[in-house]
């Protein structure tokens, strides 16, 4: 019995000093790392969300411009949050890989409508039945969502395109349909089976500016291998002396998890810091 007492003695004694030394939380505040702007497309006819990703330095009262970084997928739930921490992480000045940089993540309502041009393939149209405004979506970009950072954010005259999946089919037939609307481009996992690997077959249009592009695919199967080498085969034999291009095959990753990897490559290899 004598025991037993003392056996609950000592922990409640325990118990007690334990509670003294643990601290109360004083202050809550929110964290943020940029901005969540609100549009409405007269060309998509509907409202779209944008997330913003501001470097540390930005300010408002400061004349610096910042390179912008064009996320497709880029929802918070999706690729905006990790592909900003690597813009963050790449732009400290002990990593110095990438000039800080504004990220502007587009939030999805339907990719597989935004991300695809008409097909023929009945397959393609029963499993993604909204498809085929890719054309829209190219305009939306070009006459409202680029002129609308410009005007609200303190942008310099580099961009870049990121996409992957049927993002990456997106930022693919940009760069052949459209070219000069980014400066790099960072294509992932592209998904070119699309109609039949139809857009394979197209003659891309000459470019103006000076170009970047990375290509990169994981162990994805047959298909997705094949057609992202083919296009880098493709782009290679109409390169331009100044464009500057790289393919990548990710032997260890995945189509689920390729992005993360690629991106950070992508900055090693497109960007030039000067010291």
């Amino acid at each position: 019995m004598k025991l037993t007492f003392l056996i609950i003695i000592t922990l409640n004694c325990v118990y007690s000093l334990t509670s003294q030394q643990q601290s109360d939380i004083k202050k809550k505040t929110s964290f943020s790392i940029g901005e969540i702007i609100e549009l409405h497309s007269e060309i998509l006819n509907e409202d779209r969300i944008i997330n913003i990703y501001l470097p540390t330095s930005y300010s408002l009262n400061s004349i610096k411009t910042y390179p912008v970084i064009y996320l497709l997928d880029g929802s918070a739930d999706e690729d905006f949050i990790h592909v900003s921490g690597i813009v963050q992480f790449g732009s400290f000045s002990w990593i110095n890989m990438i000039p800080e940089s504004i990220v502007v993540g587009i939030s999805n309502v339907d990719r597989k409508r935004d991300f695809t041009f008409p097909t023929n393939n009945i397959k393609d149209k029963e499993e993604y039945p909204t498809t085929g405004n890719s054309d829209k979506f190219i305009r939306f970009m070009e006459d409202e969502l680029q002129p609308l950072i410009k005007k609200n954010y303190k942008i310099d005259t580099i961009s870049t395109l990121i996409g992957q999946s049927l993002g990456g089919l997106l930022a693919t037939e940009i760069l052949f349909k459209n070219p000069d609307l980014f400066d790099n481009y960072i294509i992932v996992s592209p998904s070119l089976w699309w109609d039949d690997e139809s857009l394979l077959s197209y003659m891309p249009l000459y470019y103006n500016s000076k170009k970047s592009i990375y290509i990169a695919v994981g162990k994805e199967g047959e298909v997705m291998e094949r057609t992202a080498q083919n296009l880098f085969d493709k782009v290679k034999d109409l390169k331009l002396k100044d464009t500057k291009l790289y393919f990548e095959f990710l032997e260890n990753q995945n189509h689920g998890d390729a992005l993360h990897l690629a991106v950070y490559h992508a900055f090693e290899k497109l960007f030039e810091i000067k010291d």
